[in-house]
């Protein structure tokens, strides 16, 4: 299947920073620029893997988001055409730990840029759509849109809110054409903001968490009032940031996800039939046994220093009904398509899995 309907424009001189890099999504969006050409920039930690980022092309800095001011050390020096901010955390032992990276982090990233005078084009900020919270619970679901006023119910979702308001107000008081054209004029900072629904795909590791407990012969869902759950192919994700890159426009926000709703159990049973429909016992818990299991689990990762994927956060996710959006205006102003479905996109991901000996 082609991998892009539409391709954007980019001149090959042009030079691209991608944070986050050597992450689940960072590492795809890396390699999409290296093969449109661009000057790839591939921000890391001294800590971080390269495991998925061997491409000599590559062009590696390491960057301190804890500090604007070391930030612009790092970056003197360089001009980048643009940035794509896919730097996060999803996990944390610290809830504060949250705020300092998503929000603080995004925060002293882009007051860098600007105290540089960084000619950038466009900054495409990968927020999500967690940062609504359970909002329009009442059945029939109807979907999430733009217009909605955001009620996170996790410390990730209000991290990634706080970072969204930051940009949001950088370009108050500017004058509505220049909010709208998508240039970098003036004090107007030219971001798009990106808000997927459960991302999916090769390399990612909450969901293999799924697959290698279904080829255990155990799936586990909570809840028994319906769930409408959403998902996005990485590489559909990917085609989106390049889209934003090209035409986005200034302040805009986007939800992604592959265009339909499934069940729970939807994914669940794709998995298993790429795993070769191995016996298995499905179990639904109530959600007060998910808040007791949840519960232990942050305490226990708290005391043992290792983060648990059952913790707070993961308690609000699950019990959370509704996951639909609209991202029709994608669709609209970007020339989004989505190219994989979950069917598809779960093919795909459980045979990387097994090539590369996870399962």
């Amino acid at each position: 299947m082609a991998f892009y309907a539409v391709l954007a424009n980019f001149a090959p001189e042009m030079k691209i920073l991608v944070t986050g890099a050597s992450g689940f999504i960072g590492s795809f969006i890396v390699e999409e620029a290296l093969r449109r050409g661009l000057e790839v920039w591939a921000a890391v930690r001294a800590s971080s893997s390269r495991e998925w980022l061997q491409d000599s092309r590559i062009n590696f800095i390491e960057l301190d988001f804890r500090s604007q001011q070391r930030l612009e050390e790092q970056l003197a020096g360089h001009s980048f055409d643009y940035v794509v901010h896919a730097a996060g955390v999803t996990k944390c032992l610290d809830k504060q730990d949250f705020f300092r990276t998503n929000t603080e982090g995004t925060k002293n990233l882009v007051r860098a840029l600007i105290a540089l005078q960084m000619p950038v084009r466009r900054f495409v900020y990968l927020s999500s759509l967690s940062i609504f919270g359970a909002i329009r619970e009442q059945q029939p679901y109807e979907e999430i849109r733009e217009s909605d006023t955001p009620r996170p119910n996790t410390a990730y979702g209000q991290s990634k809110l706080l970072a969204e308001q930051f940009l949001e107000s950088l370009n108050q008081g500017e004058n509505e054409e220049t909010e709208t054209s998508g240039s970098h004029e003036g004090n107007s900072f030219p971001y798009v903001i990106l808000r997927p629904t459960g991302v999916y795909g090769p390399r990612e590791k909450d969901y293999f968490l799924m697959a290698k407990s279904i080829k255990a012969h155990s799936d586990f869902a909570v809840g028994f009032r319906r769930q409408d759950i959403t998902f996005v192919y990485v590489k559909d994700v990917v085609q989106a940031v390049f889209l934003a890159l090209d035409r986005g426009v200034t302040g805009r926000k986007y939800f992604l996800s592959d265009g339909r709703v499934y069940q729970s159990s939807t994914f669940s049973d794709f998995i298993r039939r790429e795993l070769g429909s191995p016996w298995w016992i499905r179990i639904t818990a109530p959600v007060w046994l998910l808040r007791v299991v949840t519960f232990c689990g942050e305490h226990i990762g708290r005391m043992t220093g290792k983060i648990s994927a059952l913790n707070n956060d993961k308690y609000h996710i699950l019990k959370q009904r509704n996951w639909r959006c609209d991202i029709q205006p994608a669709i609209d102003e970007l020339g989004y398509h989505p190219q994989y479905q979950l069917e598809e996109g779960v093919k795909e991901t459980i045979r990387w899995y097994q090539e590369h000996g996870w399962l």
